[in-house]
């Protein structure tokens, strides 16, 4: 074997750990997970079934684990994987993955198949098989804070322009406020109204909040590009803030892998528990309601659906508070048939998004044809959803079918409607 083979090899063979060789042991080959994957139900191409996609890394967990494995490659059966291989598997892998967990979910023997595709990853990025978009958004990150290469100053500015809008004060660098608040670049250009409708609900609670100039971004392209070294760097920056500051919370916002990565992970990337407490956005909305803090002062009256971003409600367990709130602020809300746990992804999640060539664009406009089925069934004009993230690819989706849909995002719904 050349020494870029036992390279290959060797890399893939460091990140199969005992869960993955559990599941490839228990694996039926029922089929099942094709059936929830948005990839393979839009193209009906057997390549996106969601176990096929880690079929590189099974192969060297037979050749390297199994008896029959290690016989056939002994006699010249069974081939080593190569970078050639793993070139043309990066559209498999980043480009039609979103790390949804549907397929984790409806596997008959439990098997993770999200946890799977992540493993492999981490052996597709020491390899150096990563897309040039997802690599960009990473290296951003590391060295400028964020994967749209925002600096304080650009933030600051947008914080300004939200406090001249509300007439409200938005904390920066105040120790021993409550809530640590969180934002996604994609939050700060593209959506700024979402810390608008933030700072008019922390007032209104009377909650103390502030935001870090050296920890604003919760993006985790770590989790993303499948490193988890970078993933801890991200994540330490977030909690050496948070406890320089002595805040209670660290509030994620509505991006799901941001959430994924600080409240789930977190802890296991930095090797220690926490001083504060993480809670998503929704979670802290839904606590007001719960104790008659968000009173609205009218409802939203068009019919209206929602989507259940994937990292937050199936992968992140935020399952009750998203219809709870929609039904406090909407007066028509229209429950969709696959729904909370169920529902299916944007198709931009887990990195997709940030993959710009043709063909990963016409593929995600192919594998929204399943929420444009589920939007046109509703018979409505108006869909709501919290994650940043899932509101882009899904108005860039609109856009490519010339939909009459408008996208609103579920916290700016609420503060809009807020009790004055």
């Amino acid at each position: 074997m050349s020494a870029s083979l036992e390279k290959v090899t060797q890399t893939l063979k460091e990140v199969i750990d005992a869960p993955i060789a559990s599941y490839f042991e228990s694996c039926v080959h029922c089929g099942l997970c094709a059936e929830a994957c948005l990839f393979y139900t839009e193209t009906g191409d057997p390549k996106y079934t969601p176990i096929h996609k880690v079929e590189p890394l099974r192969r060297v967990y037979e050749q390297e684990y199994t008896l029959l494995g290690r016989l056939k490659k002994m006699v010249g059966l069974s081939r080593p994987i190569t970078d050639e291989e793993l070139d043309q598997w990066q559209e498999l892998v980043y480009d039609s993955c979103t790390l949804c967990g549907r397929c984790s979910l409806i596997c008959p023997v439990g098997n993770d198949i999200t946890y799977m595709i992540r493993k492999f990853r981490e052996g597709m990025a020491v390899s150096g098989h990563v897309p040039d978009g997802i690599r960009g958004a990473t290296q951003r990150t590391v060295e400028i804070g964020g994967p749209m290469g925002l600096k304080w100053p650009a933030v600051a500015n947008v914080l300004k322009k939200a406090e001249e809008s509300t007439g409200l004060t938005i904390p920066v660098d105040q120790a021993g406020a409550d809530y640590l608040v969180l934002l996604s670049s994609m939050e700060i250009v593209n959506y700024p109204e979402y810390i608008e409708a933030l700072a008019k609900i922390f007032h209104k609670a009377g909650i103390s909040f502030t935001l870090a100039s050296d920890a604003f971004e919760a993006t985790n392209a770590g989790i993303q590009i499948g490193a988890s070294d970078i993933a801890r760097v991200i994540v330490s920056r977030i909690v050496d803030a948070a406890e320089r500051l002595k805040v209670k919370y660290v509030l994620s916002p509505e991006c799901g892998h941001a959430y994924t990565a600080i409240r789930w992970e977190g802890p296991n990337l930095i090797g220690r528990p926490y001083q504060f407490e993480v809670v998503h956005v929704l979670e802290f909305l839904d606590g007001l309601r719960q104790k008659g803090a968000l009173k609205m002062k009218d409802k939203f009256a068009e019919p209206l659906i929602l989507h259940d971003p994937c990292q937050i409600v199936r992968r992140g367990g935020v399952l009750q508070a998203p219809e709870a709130l929609i039904r406090e602020v909407a007066e028509n809300y229209i429950p969709v048939a696959d729904q909370q746990k169920w529902n299916w992804c944007c198709g931009g999640g887990g990195g997709a998004s940030a993959i710009h060539t043709d063909e990963a664009e016409a593929l995600r406009a192919k594998a929204f044809g399943v929420k444009k089925r589920q939007i046109e069934a509703a018979g409505v004009k108006t869909m709501v959803t919290f994650c940043a993230n899932c509101r882009i690819v899904m108005e860039e989706a609109i856009d490519h079918y010339e939909m009459d849909t408008k996208l609103l995002g579920l916290t700016e719904l609420l503060a809009e409607h807020l009790e004055d």
